[in-house]
């Protein structure tokens, strides 16, 4: 039984899980974009955040599924960085959009979307993603994905659209400034975590009629802009994973029996789904 090492690369965090037969030990780390990271701080991350804790264990396999790995000149640098610390083993690096895929379809046709920090979605058949549309970021789109959210949420406060009541929780939650805001989105690095970050903000107020406002519109936007251009979508069954697919999962629900949409899985995360795929 060969020892299999898989992960799951957001760019907030990346969950690894080592099998061996029965045995499987689950690792997290900090998150992994190739647009963000050069391959000195990939290597760094895996040497001092990953390999100790997989107690010796050397993979023969390695399944890589990272956010940015539709890029090829990425994917390159990927493997490179993984070839840096596990010279012996046989790596194979795709797209987090393929593993989202693989653990909510299995080996079944459907559309797989992921509603994470950023968004993305495709028609899967089974095999391979065959329709894409594309992901442009969280600067131009990545609608319904926490950057995207945490953006509204932003853009509520700082024009000063938000009511009283919910201005002042935002402020005694926050304390900050819009200063202090601009400097984090457009000076300082992962301004995609930080925008992110202000979800929490949406999952704390639920109810209020802004907050819904915000989270359905981003869902629709999604909606409107990726899964109505698939015609599979009017016919096969729409699956989601993430961290915000899984928070919001109500408001999914409610949109696609709007839309008399087949509603599949809603996962907060791939992994058991790519342990179950990888095992067979």
């Amino acid at each position: 039984m060969s020892i299999k090492l898989i992960a799951d690369s957001g760019s907030s965090k990346t969950d690894w899980c080592l099998l061996d037969g029965k045995k499987k030990i689950h690792v997290s780390t900090q998150g992994i974009s190739p647009y963000f990271l050069n391959k000195d701080q990939m290597v760094d991350i895996f040497q001092n955040e990953l390999l100790p804790k997989l107690k010796k264990n050397v993979p023969e396999f390695i399944y890589y599924y990272g956010t940015g790995c539709s890029n090829p000149e990425n994917v390159l640098l990927v493997k490179s960085a993984l070839k840096s610390v596990f010279n012996k083993s046989i790596i194979f690096v795709d797209t987090d959009l393929l593993g989202a895929s693989k653990a909510l379809c299995g080996n079944e046709k459907g559309i797989a979307c992921i509603l994470g920090t950023g968004s993305n979605s495709c028609f899967y058949n089974g095999k391979k993603v065959v329709k894409n549309s594309p992901g442009l970021g969280y600067v131009l789109g990545d609608e319904g994905g926490g950057a995207y959210l945490g953006k509204k949420v932003l853009q509520h406060y700082l024009y000063g659209t938000f009511d009283p009541d919910m201005m002042d929780r935002f402020t005694n939650k926050y304390k900050t400034s819009a200063s202090e805001i601009l400097e984090n989105v457009y000076r300082k690095p992962l301004a995609n975590k930080y925008l992110a970050s202000f979800v929490e903000f949406l999952i704390e107020n639920r109810g209020h009629f802004m907050i819904e406002n915000i989270i359905e519109d981003g869902f629709n936007e999604f909606f409107f802009n990726h899964l109505y251009k698939y015609r599979e979508s009017w016919t096969m069954p729409i699956h989601f994973v993430g961290s915000v697919a899984f928070g919001f999962k109500d408001v999914l629900k409610e949109i696609c029996n709007a839309y008399e949409l087949q509603l599949g899985k809603i996962i907060k995360t791939p992994m058991d789904g790519l342990i179950q795929y990888h095992k067979d």
